[in-house]
């Protein structure tokens, strides 16, 4: 049982989709990677008064004119990281409620901090959610009540609460850790509100980077045009969707035996798919210009998320990487090797 009077703080990886996004949201399949680059952390200190404690940079109150924060609120805006910890501690209090698990009367100041770079599609949002459902797991000692399978789904509904529109791989590559295979069978969803999640060895993975923008744009809008068309049964978005659920299925199998070459492959397919789906006004001049800057010297490339950053597999070498960061640092994207981190669950393959 945790210490009364000590405080908790806890970690939570930022993530990237590596083969079959979006399709997580269409009943697909994915690979998703948790890496080690950027972290959201939160800390929990028991207090007489239940409080959450404003993040100095993420959520301000206080600004030097008009300007400044007009400015503030168009690049990064209106909310912060307060909101999300709210909005976690709600629903870990439902689950708890409904799931008939007693919760002690003491309270606590939670607080966060983060360096996940906003609006790049690396989900920097859930990283601060899925560390402060980490901390009230081992603040109120009830870890071994809520299965892992059920955070992401709790995590998930926390964002829901606030409106953000968002899925379950995410969340799922967060409490995992390492590199996940997710099946979004629609029946096994429907039935369990979960996925099939199999993790697996991060070591199995190439060698990636990472590119993102200085200053992205809002990655939000990209699905909304695609949704509505699939719901309505656009046999385009059908068949093209099934086909990037299909590249996680073939990437795991290339993973397994340590097929880089059809792993590129895969990827340059997954992000011509998304583009053909999505059109390029959806997707954005900026985000077209990474993938267009990582194949400029024969790298594989393909969004992360849903836009603002992107991830590149070189084959050819120091000498390719090398021309990468060249071309990146012309057009003005920042790149850095991928650094996947630890499983926190058991990996395994079948």
């Amino acid at each position: 049982m945790k210490e009364i009077g000590k405080s908790i703080k806890c970690e939570a990886y930022a993530r990237v989709g590596f083969l079959g996004n979006p399709s997580d949201g269409y009943y697909g399949n994915t690979i998703a990677i948790a890496i080690r680059n950027f972290s959201a952390s939160v800390t929990l200190e028991p207090s007489d008064v239940l409080a959450f404690r404003p993040h100095p940079v993420h959520d301000p109150a206080h600004f030097a004119s008009l300007q400044h924060m007009v400015e503030r609120v168009e690049g990064e805006g209106y909310y912060g990281g307060v909101r999300l910890l709210m909005a976690t501690c709600k629903v870990f209090h439902a689950y708890c409620s409904d799931h008939g698990i007693p919760l002690h009367d003491r309270n606590f100041t939670l607080s966060y901090d983060t360096n996940v770079p906003r609006q790049t599609g690396l989900s920097g949002s859930s990283a601060i959610v899925c560390a402060a459902l980490s901390c009230l797991l081992e603040y109120y000692d009830v870890g071994d009540r809520m299965k892992v399978e059920d955070r992401p789904r709790v995590m998930l509904s926390a964002e829901e609460e606030l409106g953000i529109t968002a899925g379950l791989q995410d969340r799922v590559a967060q409490v995992y850790g390492g590199l996940v295979y997710l099946d979004f069978d629609r029946h096994y969803l429907e039935r369990t509100g979960n996925g099939l999640y199999v993790p697996m060895d991060p070591k199995l993975l190439p060698q990636l980077h990472l590119i993102y923008a200085k200053n992205p744009s809002d990655s939000g809008k990209v699905h909304s045009t695609v949704r509505k068309r699939w719901l309505d049964g656009d046999e385009l978005v059908r068949s093209c969707m099934q086909e990037v659920a299909n590249l996680a299925v073939m990437g795991r199998e290339a993973l397994l035996q340590q097929d880089f070459r059809t792993i590129a492959k895969l990827m340059d397919r997954n992000f011509d798919l998304r583009r053909t789906m999505f059109g390029d006004a959806a997707l954005g001049k900026m985000n077209i210009d990474m993938v267009e800057t990582a194949r400029s010297v024969g790298a594989a490339c393909k969004f992360t998320g849903s836009g603002g950053a992107v991830i590149a597999l070189c084959l050819d070498g120091e000498k390719q990487v090398k021309a990468l960061e060249e071309a990146c640092a012309k057009a003005g994207f920042i790149v850095e090797p991928v650094i996947p981190a630890p499983s926190f669950v058991h990996p395994t393959t079948f």
